[in-house]
């Protein structure tokens, strides 16, 4: 362990034998899961985070730019239910207990999920981006690449609680339910561990010598692990002890992984990505891990929803025409594209 730092400690990696980073087409093609269902449902904007509320049966898929909208389906049927015209948004969260839902526009949206309806814009500094409920503390966390890096949000009310930093540049977050949450840290290679109630950073788990661009994270909660996604030199998975920061193993996943999930029911980790597959990392053990499958989904279907109670998971992409010569490439070293066809965007449903 190394000294502390401001109020967080870095945790050395301590690396057991670890598998080199390889490419993703190593892994088997076949194996359990399969695209069930496709829904091409259209509709203008770009788009980027997909969320299930599991308890509701919706499907919320936030749409940006001009005709940006927040558009809700159901969950089992993919049929359309309702629509929040304006809100122009990158991700949505709802709190199961308020049923209060909120979209990381800037001012932050915050919304009633029965009748959507908005009940009142929230300012918060940054650029909104990411956001995670935490059930612990029924607060929603609003994750940003400019600083405050972090803002929370009383899910009740919608007050702003705290703006804090967490260390860099946060990705995804993930929460215990007990007391911890865990994000991260893109520009830092490193996961950043907090208490929830307290929102101060405890520790930051370095993961540098790993890995660089931070994506994607998820925990097995029961076992206490974590998986982090790392997008270069080449596209990585760290397994890492939730509790210690020990790194237990490597394993390689797809290009340009974005958000990520873990099902306890199957005991996978499962990666969306931007290259057009999806990564399954089955845990055979809390010490063992293989990847699974992969499987072809659609280019740019880079985030996921898990269902936890069916266990499928959502994904969502559209078909773009070619790049122009000489484009430049997209963020992260995504590659170029054309505007997207009209019509073409669809939700996808992966599962058993």
């Amino acid at each position: 362990m190394k000294k502390l730092i401001g109020a967080a400690a870095i945790i050395g990696v301590a690396v057991a034998v670890l598998p080199l980073p390889g490419a993703a087409q190593n892994a088997p093609v076949t194996g359990p899961n399969k695209i069930l269902k496709t829904a091409k449902v259209g509709g203008d904007g770009g788009f980027d985070y997909i969320f299930a509320d599991v308890d509701a049966r919706r499907l919320y898929t936030p749409r940006s730019g001009a005709m940006g909208h927040l558009a809700v389906w159901n969950l089992d049927t993919l049929e359309p239910i309702g629509d929040i015209a304006g809100v122009r948004s990158g991700g949505a969260v709802v709190d199961p207990k308020s049923r209060h839902g909120f979209s990381t526009t800037k001012p932050l949206t915050m919304w009633d999920s029965k009748t959507l309806q908005v009940i009142k814009t929230i300012d918060v500094g940054g650029r909104p981006d990411g956001i995670m409920l935490d059930p612990y503390t029924e607060r929603v966390w609003i994750l940003s690449h400019q600083q405050p890096y972090a803002t929370i949000i009383d899910a009740k009310d919608g007050t702003v609680v705290k703006a804090m930093d967490v260390g860099g540049g946060p990705e995804q977050a993930v929460s215990d339910g007990k007391g911890t949450i865990y994000i991260n840290i893109s520009d830092k290679a490193n996961i950043a561990v907090i208490d929830a109630k307290s929102m101060e950073v405890k520790a930051h788990y370095d993961m540098s010598s790993l890995g660089q661009g931070g994506s994607g994270l998820a925990l097995d909660n029961k076992n206490h692990v974590l998986f982090a996604y790392y997008r270069m030199p080449s596209p990585v998975a760290v397994v890492v002890n939730a509790e210690t920061g020990k790194v237990i193993t490597t394993l390689p996943t797809g290009v340009g992984v974005d958000t990520v999930a873990f099902n306890p029911g199957t005991m996978e980790a499962i990666s969306a990505e931007n290259g057009g597959t999806m990564t399954f990392i089955k845990e055979n053990s809390p010490t063992s891990f293989s990847v699974e499958q992969t499987l072809k989904t659609m280019p740019v279907a880079k985030t996921l929803a898990l269902d936890t109670k069916t266990g499928h998971l959502l994904t969502m992409s559209a078909e773009f025409a070619p790049a122009p010569p000489g484009a430049p490439p997209g963020p992260a070293g995504r590659p170029a594209r054309g505007p997207m066809v009209p019509g073409s965007f669809s939700i996808l449903m992966v599962g058993r």
